[in-house]
């Protein structure tokens, strides 16, 4: 995996919701963590739909193809990204980025044990379980196993990672595509909150 510096991905994640207005009120950590859960949920339903993102064909209408404007790459990743399996993840690690940047949480820790081996032994465990079972895991154990806050943020992200990589998901990529298309997007994504 390449060298993921996940302190520049929070700045920016944390940049955009500001700019959004997600961050205009002060809201907890609970409230946070109900958006990041429901968005595990949304990657569950993804999974059980076996709705995947079609990269060869956003490559070949956005990537390979003129203009790269930000409309032409809004409208390519709606139809070939958006709501699959690999989107709702990017979006869980979008959100906890963007938390981390809130509370002014380091993710160096994550972003050591990503560029590790260790991710391989985590990718293996999640080989064990459904898929659902995973995102169990990962909605549940950093909390009941780290006292800390910044630690299960930590470890929750790197989860998503591990996750990602033993389902051959490119979640560096999609992370990227999904903060470009939320950078695009109206005050508060066009919702209540």
């Amino acid at each position: 995996m390449s060298n993921i510096n996940l302190n520049e991905l929070r700045d920016r994640a944390y940049k955009t919701a500001c700019e959004h207005g997600f961050h205009d009120k002060e809201l907890s950590n609970e409230h946070f963590f109900c958006l990041i859960i429901s968005r595990l949920g949304k990657a569950v339903e993804a999974d059980r739909k076996g709705k995947r993102a079609d990269r060869e064909s956003f490559k070949s209408s956005y990537e390979n193809e003129e203009p790269h404007d930000d409309a032409n790459f809004k409208y390519c990743f709606e139809k070939y990204i958006k709501d699959t399996l690999p989107d709702e993840l990017s979006e869980v690690v979008i959100r906890l980025l963007d938390l981390a940047g809130l509370r002014g949480i380091s993710l160096e820790s994550a972003s050591e044990d990503i560029n590790s081996e260790y991710i391989d032994d985590i990718a293996y465990m999640y080989s064990k379980f459904s898929f659902a079972e995973a995102i169990y895991i990962i909605s549940v154990i950093p909390f009941e196993y780290y006292s800390d806050f910044s630690t299960a943020v930590n470890y929750m992200i790197f989860s998503i990672f591990a996750l990602a990589k033993h389902l051959d998901i490119d979640l560096l990529w999609h992370i990227e595509q999904k903060m470009r298309y939320n950078e695009l997007r109206p005050k508060l994504n066009g919702k209540k909150y």
